[in-house]
């Protein structure tokens, strides 16, 4: 078996370890988890989606992010409304509340992102995303 600082899990866990270090602390002053700032950028990006398409893009599991959901809500940071098409579906979407949230926090994460663009290098961090990408596609792939 491969040495333990090779195992390619661990090796994944500590660079996001490393990376939410620089993130959780201004999260936390803004009383969000990295959960719920997952599912808030998701939604940001999607304009609004439902459940389980959000599940996917936050990359949550359904019983967490119904939890989650219902945090985000209590703080009126998002909104449900019924799928035109099929009223058992719900489209989760951000709130004026949620929105501004979002833009709060935003220029903040971009001055993270800048320290550690200088940090370890932009050209290196581009590579990064695109081997990161080409592994997930890879590996999706053979499922």
């Amino acid at each position: 078996m491969r040495d333990f600082k090779h195992s390619l899990p661990m090796e994944l866990m500590r660079a996001r370890e490393a990376a939410m270090a620089r993130f959780r602390p201004m999260l936390r002053d803004h009383g969000l988890t990295e959960q719920q700032w997952r599912v808030i950028r998701a939604l940001v990006d999607a304009g609004g989606a439902e459940v389980g398409e959000l599940a996917r893009k936050s990359c949550l599991l359904a019983p967490s992010l119904t939890r989650i959901l219902q945090h985000l809500a209590s703080r009126s940071l998002i909104k449900r409304t019924q799928n035109s098409t099929d009223h058992r579906r719900a489209i989760i979407s951000l709130t004026a509340r949620g929105r501004r949230l979002f833009n709060k926090i935003g220029p903040r994460l971009e001055s993270l992102y800048s320290v550690i663009e200088d940090e370890f290098g932009i050209e290196r961090l581009a590579a990064l995303y695109t081997l990161l990408a080409e592994f997930y596609e890879t590996l999706q792939a053979k499922r």
